[in-house]
Formats: C-alpha cells, structure tokens, sequence
C-alpha cells in the first residue's frame, strides 16, 4: 500500500515551512519515527519524522522550496498495511493540518491514499520543470524505468512531442479557409510557444490577411512570431499568436527598465531570498518597533563583588562539569528585580484591553547564530539554583547554535536578557521581544575608575569591574520612573550578589 505523508505544522500555526535538506533518498527503508527532513519555520530547525515503517517511494518537494502545511512531501511503500488503515492516517493529517487551511474538494480527493495504478512517478526536479512549463504529469507516458517521468518526457510533452492525450479537433470547412474553430485550436495549442518571447526567424510565413494587419499595427515582425501549426508544410501564424508575442515582447521590455531603474546586481553584488530565520526576524522586528514605544534606560553598575564572587564558585562548578558564566547571576537579579516590580513582567491583551499580570518567570536568552538571532527560553527561572540556570543555559544557547532546538525552547517567555559584552558592546537599544514589556542588554565587564568610599568615610580613587546596562521597556506599560526604579534594583543584586543567595 502506498501511504502519502503530508507536511504537519511543525510550529505553532505556521502556515508553511522550508525544506532545508532531505535525509532520505528514494528507495530507503525506513523505520516509524525516523527523520526524513528537515524543515525550517519560525525560528527553528525541526526533523521531520517519518509515520511508519516503510520504504520511500517518492519525494514530492525540492530542497529549499517553501512547502505549505498539509502538502504531501513523501510517499512510503507500506507492506501488511489495509487500505482502510492507511485512509484513518490520511484523514488524521488532513484534520490536523485544517486550522492552517480548508482543502477543497478538489484538494480532498487529491490527498486520498493513492494505488500504484493512481500515481505519477516523478522525482521534485521533474515536477517543478512541469510546473514551469505548464505540463500535466498525468497526461505524460513516463519513458524512464517502472514508468518514471523523465525531464525529457517533460520537454518533449512541453513541444507537443510526446505522448500525451490529443485535444479532439474540428475538421477545417474548406482547406483555403480558417474556420473559427480551427483558428480557437491553433491559438489554445500556441499557448506555450510565444509566451518566451522568443523569436522564429524564418524566411517564409503563411498568414491570414487580417493576422498580417494585426502584425503591423503591433509592431511585430511577422516571420519571427512563433507559430503552433503548419499548412502545406509551412509555418501557419493566428492573429492570438500575434498578439501574446507582442505582449511577451512588450513585458520582456518594461521588465529590463525596471530592472535597469532599480539597478541590476553587478560583480560586486549578490541576491539571497529574504526568507527563512532572516524573514522571521525582520518581521519580529517591524512588530515590535510599530507597536509597541520603546524607551531605553542606560546605566552603570560596579561589580566587583560579582567578579571575586563567580572566581570563588568557578571551581565548585567546574566539578561539577558546569562553566559557570555571569548570566545566572543576572537572570537571578532580573527575576528578583520582576517581583519587585511585576508591571516589568507583564503584557497588553490589546484585543481584550487588558494588561495581563504574570506570576511565573520565563527569561528569554538572546543568542546570536549563524543564521540570526534566537532567543531560547529558561521557564521558571525563579525555582532555579545558580548551577541548574548556568547549566540549563549553556545547553540552550548551545542547541540555539547548533540548529537543534526545539520550536517549544524558543516560546513562552516573559523578559530577555541579551548579553552584548561577549561581543565587546558596552551601550544599547534593545528592541523588545513583543509582545514582552521589557529586555534589559548587559554590556562588557571593563576595569574603570571609580570613587570608593571607606568605612571612615575617607574617599580614593580605585580601579572598579564596570559593567553597562541598558533597559528597554514599552512605553505603554511603563513609566520611565518605574524603568529607572527596576534599573536600580537590579544594580543593588548585581552590587551585592550574596543577596542573590537568598532568592
């Protein structure tokens, strides 16, 4: 039995995916639940598994193609499956995949399991040339082996050469006359050929008198209009085929003006598709700019204390096997800092008109990839001790990284916390990861200058570890007093971390 396997939403509602790489090539066994693709949506690269145990008998998409959700991609050979079982897992999917889109009822038939004798055998390359050339695969006799659709096959259907279901044609009235319904055939079969705007060249042309007129009123000249049909040997021109080489002609010239007018890529020049993490990003971005009024905060914190603190507990990690970084000791100030001040862990309902208090701290960790920028979540960060957070977000940032997290490690959160130093930043603007009310940037730890006061009050010149921070909250929920108050109160955990112990 041949069992269709349609491409699930592997996010949360997202309409589409990239099919970044196939791990499967046809003709593979392979076993339920074995990745078969990789597909990229949201911000995320997820394996796609396969349903059952089976072998791969097509696959229906290209690498790189967007595929809409509850597209068939591949089909398995299934051996000991029931007809009636394998229709249950068709309907299973298509139901799954029915909040992205309704199928027709056209679509719904389409999507039945399939028989042997019901498939077009073609691999992705092939049905995307028919695609382009305007070709029904099931129309097309495959010359390749167990009746496979070659690209050969393809082209020669897209000539009118190869052996496909003839269109029925009415018998001509009179050889010296064109008949309305010859002249509706020959225009239909012409379809193809003017559409590329490509010119015939030839010496010699039979043509109507009125097709001629319509030649030179078009500007066309008319021995390079491709022609669908021969009379007497020689090459017959409809006044349809005149008029789509004009318009192919006149499309092929405003194309390279617009080209021209915004200015063609050079050799020091190169076009990507604006797709992907990059196209998730961007509109991320736009949303949360146009949404929602930021305000940035800016600010210094000494924290030497933190330094010799964290020299102390890197050892005690270490044995651990853990790589203790500043971050857990700032998750920990932030999330002390959000009881403090809940307005700064809240969010708009802007549909219902209501600001939404949350109780539960999930700090977003903005990780810069290959790829783009990723934020994995650490849920529940205040239940957390120092080395669980340290070691919880080494594997998250690491996963991020690496392109093997999960959609659900990158959803929920309710404050961010982006670490510029890494890079040697020490000042930002944060842009808010919306719908969150905050994101706070830490800048790199430098040795400056500072005023120290002793126990006598006597003041000295010291060298201090400084680090920036930089606040950026919507200005909808957040007054800049509150942001200036919230700054303040992570200063005060980050100036004495010892506090942080009793978190």
């Amino acid at each position: 039995m041949v069992r269709e396997f349609k491409l699930p939403d592997v996010g949360e509602g997202v309409a589409e995916g990239e099919l970044v790489t196939w791990l499967v090539d046809e003709g593979d066994t392979v076993t339920e639940d074995q990745p078969v693709a990789e597909v990229e949506t949201d911000k995320a690269l997820v394996e796609v598994p396969a349903p059952v145990n089976g072998t791969v008998r097509e696959l229906r998409a290209e690498e790189g193609e967007m595929v809409p959700v509850g597209d068939v991609i591949i089909t398995f050979d299934v051996e000991g499956e029931s007809a009636d079982e394998a229709a249950a897992e068709a309907e299973t999917q298509e139901s799954e995949a029915e909040s992205v889109a309704e199928p027709t009822e056209t679509e719904a038939a389409a999507e039945e399991v399939s028989t042997p004798e019901g498939c077009v055998f073609a691999p992705p390359r092939v049905r995307r040339l028919a695609r382009e050339e305007g070709v029904d695969l099931s129309q097309v006799t495959g010359s390749g082996p167990g009746g496979r659709v070659t690209e050969g096959d393809v082209r020669a259907a897209a000539e009118g050469g190869a052996d496909v279901a003839e269109p029925t044609e009415p018998e001509p009235a009179a050889e010296s006359a064109v008949t309305e319904s010859e002249t509706s055939t020959a225009e239909t079969a012409g379809t193809e050929a003017p559409a590329q705007a490509e010119s015939a060249e030839r010496d010699r042309t039979l043509a109507a008198p009125a097709t001629r007129r319509l030649a030179e009123e078009e500007g066309v000249d008319i021995d390079a209009v491709p022609a669908a049909e021969e009379r007497d040997g020689e090459a017959f021109v409809t006044p349809e085929a005149v008029r789509e080489y004009a318009d192919a002609q006149r499309q092929a010239q405003e194309a390279d003006v617009a080209a021209i007018e915004a200015g063609e890529p050079t050799e020091h020049e190169r076009r990507e598709p604006f797709k992907g993490v990059r196209r998730t990003i961007a509109d991320a971005m736009v949303e949360s700019k146009y949404t929602a009024p930021h305000v940035t905060h800016h600010d210094e914190v000494d924290v030497t204390a933190l330094v010799e603190t964290r020299e102390r507990l890197k050892p005690v990690a270490e044995e651990q096997g853990i790589r203790l970084t500043y971050m857990p000791f700032i998750v920990k100030a932030v999330v002390a800092a959000l009881k403090e001040f809940p307005e700064m862990n809240a969010v708009i309902d802007e549909e219902a008109e209501e600001i939404v208090y949350r109780d539960y701290y999930n700090v977003g960790i903005a990780t810069a990839t290959d790829v783009g920028l990723m934020v994995p979540v650490v849920d529940h960060a205040d239940g957390k001790g120092m080395l669980q957070l340290s070691s919880e977000m080494n594997e998250l940032v690491q996963k991020a990284r690496e392109r093997t997290i999960s959609p659900e490690e990158l959803r929920g959160s309710t404050f961010t916390v982006t670490n510029i130093g890494g890079i040697g930043g020490e000042y930002a603007t944060p842009v808010l990861n919306y719908p969150e009310a905050g994101i706070l940037a830490v800048g790199e730890i430098k040795r400056k200058p500072r005023v120290v006061t002793d126990e006598d009050g006597t003041e000295s010149i010291e060298p201090r570890s400084v680090m920036t921070l930089s606040l950026s909250f919507d200005h909808r929920l957040i007054d800049g007093a509150v942001g200036a108050r919230f700054t303040n109160k992570v200063m005060e955990y980050l100036e004495n971390p010892e506090l942080l112990l009793l978190e």
